[in-house]
């Protein structure tokens, strides 16, 4: 904790290393419902793909004047989107996507099926499913006919579902998962090693360990201990919100929403406990045995009214590569759910060296960031569904 103060000291006294930056409509003519998801296909086009929470995947030409989006699949029959946490929350291009056309999704439904009963109750046997889709050669729709589950997680409740997926690159699937929901983990599931809530999941879809449909691999940090489940990556998550691995260094940044005071952003470690619900970020929550734990690579507290800055429900973002906008390469920018506040993390590859508030975001309601195929980087708002992009300059 010592040496997270001391930087954040250092960087008040030091002229700020980060530029002014803004925000423009990205697409003026496009908006998009609930947008939890911003990816590029790795197939050699430019071209996005935007995942509507209720249950549909998009794309679009990636031009400022593209007018219209085209439906790749509607899954919304099958998807229960009633909270706002949950619904169709995932998607990931397989890396070899050029050449196997292959795309996964993660989503909310009852087992029963929606029509099955009143969606506006609670099922007691609500899941999230990641399951395989192959797409038609043109990769312009995603064929429903071709799904495959791959694993299912049981959530107990509404909300901290995750939900994001992401391709390492190793070539292995990371799935982050909060705890399962409620207040205050009530299951205890974020220390629990025996669930995969309030984990990060990494597994190889490209093989199979009997009676699975994936392979753990084998340099995972729990496999063959006792009382862990082999396809835990790291633990301690609350929810995860918001991953992206940067591309340049291969680190795998994450915001962690946090509950009754603290917000923060971590790069998901090997083996790593980040602490929930003994801890939220660097402070004191439940109590109890356990660590050694994760630091984050920083932590906001919750804001309060008259507040200029502070966070209340965190975005993880993205580390910026792009090449529009070259002065931002190496900074992460993320932004919160609740208040519209985002800001720019300055990282040296060891830690913070500044944190910086650089847009108070009107309309608020900031859902997810992401990517285009040249690093560029794009965000959401449910307030109005338009994406967005940062330009140098207020």
């Amino acid at each position: 904790m010592i040496h997270v103060l001391a930087a954040v000291l250092c960087a008040l006294l030091q002229e700020s290393q980060i530029p002014d930056i803004g925000y423009e409509v990205a697409f003026e003519k496009l908006k998009i419902e609930r947008c939890v998801v911003i990816a590029h296909p790795p197939d050699g086009t430019d071209r996005l793909f935007v995942v509507e929470q209720p249950g549909r995947v998009k794309w679009f030409e990636n031009k400022p004047d593209a007018a219209e989006s085209f439906l790749a699949v509607d899954l919304t029959a099958k998807v229960l989107s009633t909270g706002n946490e949950e619904g169709l929350l995932g998607m990931a291009f397989h890396p070899k996507f050029k050449t196997n056309h292959q795309v996964f999704l993660q989503y909310s439904t009852p087992k029963l099926g929606p029509k099955q009963g009143d969606k506006r109750k609670r099922y007691p046997d609500t899941r999230n499913v990641v399951a395989l889709f192959e797409m038609d050669p043109d990769h312009k729709k995603i064929l429903p006919e071709t799904e495959k589950t791959i694993l299912e997680i049981v959530q107990p409740y509404e909300n901290h579902n995750g939900g994001c997926l992401q391709f390492g690159p190793d070539g292995y699937l990371y799935i982050g998962l909060g705890d399962g929901g409620k207040a205050n983990d009530p299951h205890e599931n974020g220390q629990d090693m025996m669930t995969w809530l309030g984990k990060f999941l990494r597994i190889d879809v490209d093989r199979a360990d009997p009676n699975k449909a994936y392979a753990v691999p084998k340099d995972n940090p729990f496999v063959g201990k006792e009382g862990a489940l082999p396809e835990i990556w790291s633990f301690g998550w609350r929810n995860p919100w918001g991953y992206h691995f940067d591309r340049k260094t291969g680190d795998l940044w994450s915001g962690d929403v946090g509950q009754d005071k603290w917000e923060e952003i971590n790069i998901v470690r090997k083996g790593g406990n980040y602490g929930w619900n003994i801890r939220e970020a660097l402070h004191e929550f439940k109590g109890g045995p356990g660590g050694p734990f994760e630091e984050p690579i920083v932590e906001l507290g919750h804001a309060k009214p008259k507040m200029t800055d502070g966070a209340n429900s965190i975005t993880g973002g993205v580390m910026y590569r792009g090449k529009r906008l070259p002065k931002l390469d190496g900074l992460y920018l993320y932004g919160d759910f609740v208040t519209g506040n985002m800001y720019c993390l300055k990282w040296d590859g060891q830690k913070a060296v500044e944190n910086k508030l650089i847009i108070e975001f009107p309309l608020k309601q900031i859902a997810i960031f992401g990517e285009d195929r040249d690093g560029d980087v794009y965000w959401s708002t449910f307030t109005d569904g338009r994406l967005y992009r940062f330009k140098l300059g207020k």
